[in-house]
């Protein structure tokens, strides 16, 4: 029975989040492509060998396929001419092509205008954006937004709340007589107390105990470009002290569209830290370490699966609009040149930009990979 709930946590359903998150994206191009009058050959869920498929009333091949770790959408016209079907049926016979008709260019990716493949392209991760606004919204109006409550659910070691004599599990009541209730009350007086001392009134085990800190000054840049320091204590939330808040459905959709917002930057934020050696790069985590995390949010509940959902989707998205060949980012690159040129980069120069892309990508997973087992290790 464990290895089943094992399988079914740590696999299954890993694959049901990561098959709605592509459909969701491919999508995106799929309706745009055919508002533009694009003919797309094949929707396709999975890679490599067709399980299940079946053909739309306009020629389309939707597909599941065998290895569900990801999808595509094949448009019809990536160049001016069309193979020829080999009637002789000889594998090495030379391969046959043909220009294209007027009606078969009205219906060609390659030949719609600049603006329309841009549209076309970034329609996917806008799909994803799109999706974790619509999810978030329905979370935050059907269940509620999440507001932790002033537990401690972890303490930094080393950190100010360390050397103060926090503990896991304690309950933070007042800071400097000022009572609180939620995480959000103790994060905003701590980062307005950058090296002020605090008194904390905390219960432990059903006791009052007073703990004494300094938060530490830390420096980060804000929105207006200067620098400024927020206090930190150490600590963290405890995820299951957390209460629900209903909001009505236009609350909901702009505090949707604000998460979106607030979770997007947190994430590039992170990335430049990480390149620039202000992060640790072994945070950044591939399929397996995804897969582990949807199994351990899973043990949560059904809720925490569907915000995993929405902040996997707004990453999706993210990652896709990277200018790196290979990527809807890259593509979009690409049509930049092009916007700036009055004429698209030659075959060539886009041919090593995908092998370049490639090799990127390939060097980036298998980083990600090596991350994943050095946690699994530790």
């Amino acid at each position: 029975m464990e290895a089943l709930i094992f399988f079914w946590d740590y696999v299954v359903l890993f694959l049901i989040v990561l098959t709605v998150l592509v459909f969701v994206h491919e999508l995106g191009h799929f309706l745009v492509a055919r508002y533009n009058g694009v003919r797309v050959e094949v929707f396709s869920i999975g890679f490599g060998p067709e399980l299940v498929g079946w053909n739309d009333t306009k020629g389309t091949r939707w597909r599941i396929a065998l290895l569900p770790l990801g999808g595509y959408v094949k448009m019809f016209g990536e160049s001016d001419e069309i193979e020829v079907p080999n009637e002789e049926d000889d594998d090495e016979a030379e391969i046959k092509t043909r220009k294209m008709t007027d009606e078969e260019i009205a219906v060609s990716f390659h030949h719609k205008k600049l603006k329309q493949r841009t549209a076309i392209v970034f329609a996917g991760p806008l799909a994803n954006f799109a999706f974790t606004i619509f999810v978030l919204a329905g979370l935050f109006a059907v269940v509620g937004i999440p507001k932790p409550l002033s537990y401690v659910g972890g303490v930094v070691e080393k950190s100010a709340a360390a050397e103060a004599g926090f503990k896991t599990g304690d309950q933070v009541t007042a800071i400097n007589a000022e009572a609180i209730k939620y995480f959000d009350d103790l994060r905003r007086i701590v980062g307005n107390s950058a090296d002020s001392k605090l008194s904390f009134n905390v219960t432990r085990d059903g006791k009052d105990v007073v703990l004494s800190a300094i938060p530490r000054a830390k420096s980060y840049t804000g929105e207006d470009g200067a620098q400024k320091s927020r206090g930190m204590l150490g600590v963290r939330y405890d995820p299951e002290k957390i209460v629900y808040e209903r909001l009505n459905p236009f609350t909901a959709v702009w505090r949707g569209v604000e998460r979106t917002a607030a979770m997007t930057m947190t994430i590039l934020s992170t990335l430049g830290q990480m390149i620039v050696g202000d992060e640790n790069p072994q945070q950044l985590r591939g399929v397996l370490g995804i897969a582990q995390i949807s199994g351990d949010v899973a043990q949560r509940g059904f809720v925490e699966v569907i915000f995993f959902m929405a902040a996997l989707s707004l990453n999706l998205g993210l990652i896709n609009l990277f200018p790196i060949p290979m990527l809807d980012g890259g593509h979009l690159a690409f049509y930049a040149v092009e916007a700036i040129r009055g004429r698209p980069l030659g075959e060539r120069a886009q041919e090593y930009g995908f092998r370049f892309g490639l090799g990127l990508v390939l060097l980036l997973f298998l980083y990600a990979t090596r991350n994943d087992i050095l946690h699994f290790m530790n």
